[in-house]
């Protein structure tokens, strides 16, 4: 008979082909059998489950919930191959926290960092910084996704990137504004005059030729906010992310757009797997609740 050690490798290495991420998976599920090993036990249960995942006592009930949806998942596939496995129910722990309000920059707040940015000690560490920050904030990629942007994935002639294993594994393509392509390939032009001799394949390089690191960009970020004054407690590159989004229908409600329509394409620009993380936006702003509003009381208004 299979240990469930054995049924836990045969999951994960199914999971993995299926093209899902198995690292935490595997780290969270061996953490859990070897809790039911102790208990002596080999058969899943909802309350070893629960036992299990509200440990450490002092951590966060998201993380709680977080381990014990991937307790169920492995429990349903267990269930499957043997009904004595229980598959612990859902909403014994909250599944989510609710999401906070992004930190949103105006234009003029995003050419501030720019202008700091270009200001930089070296010259083309500021124009690193720069062009990066501008992408963000002229098309609402994550910052991961921009860093990991290889030279090959700038396609010059249809103006677009190609971003390649994305979030949930997914690939899509950018189309890009001519102004940002122009930016673009200034940035790249210098670049090679900066390093005659690639040591990289990425687009955005540091001064040592080599791929930026997210830690590294993010405190960049957060100085080149603060040196500007603008007054944010906590700067976030993904805020860049957030402004871009709720911009954008700012600006389709202004042109009396169906937004409702659209949001699909907004949804597939920005890479979200779930259309609801798009419609999250709509609630975003005070100012996008208030052209909702006003759009709602012109409707009630012809109601009898």
């Amino acid at each position: 008979m299979k240990t469930l050690r054995t049924h836990l490798a045969e999951y994960l290495e199914m999971r993995h082909a299926l093209g899902f991420k198995t690292k935490r998976d595997q780290w969270l599920l061996s953490s859990f059998v070897a809790f039911l090993e102790t208990n002596h036990r080999c058969v899943i249960t909802t309350d070893l489950a629960l036992r299990w995942a509200k440990q450490p006592v002092e951590a966060h009930p998201g993380w709680w919930a977080r381990k014990l949806s991937t307790v169920r998942v492995f429990a349903r596939h267990m269930h499957l191959a043997d009904r004595r496995h229980a598959i612990p129910p859902r909403h014994l722990l909250p599944e989510s926290t609710p999401r906070s309000t992004p930190a949103l920059y105006s234009s003029q707040d995003v050419l501030k960092i720019l202008g700091a940015a270009a200001e930089l000690e070296s010259p083309f560490r500021g124009l690193t910084h720069e062009t990066l920050i501008g992408l963000l904030a002229a098309t609402g990629m994550r910052v991961g996704e921009a860093i990991r942007l290889d030279r090959d994935d700038v396609d010059w002639k249809h103006e677009l990137i190609a971003i390649r294993h994305a979030k949930f594994r997914k690939s899509r393509e950018v189309v890009l504004h001519t102004s940002v392509m122009r930016a673009l390939k200034g940035y790249a032009s210098k670049r090679e005059q900066f390093h005659d001799k690639a040591r990289s394949p990425a687009f955005f390089v540091s001064l040592t030729g080599t791929r930026l690191i997210y830690n590294n960009v993010h405190r960049t970020f957060a100085a080149l906010v603060r040196r500007t004054g603008i007054g944010r407690e906590r700067a976030r590159l993904h805020d860049l992310r957030h402004t871009f989004a709720v911009q954008t229908l700012l600006r389709w409600h202004r042109e009396g757009l169906d937004v409702n329509a659209w949001l699909p394409r907004l949804s597939t620009y920005l890479g979200h797997a779930n259309p609801s993380s798009t419609y999250w936006y709509l609630t975003a702003s005070p100012e996008l609740m208030a052209l909702v509003g006003r759009k709602l009381e012109r409707v009630l208004g012809v109601l009898p």
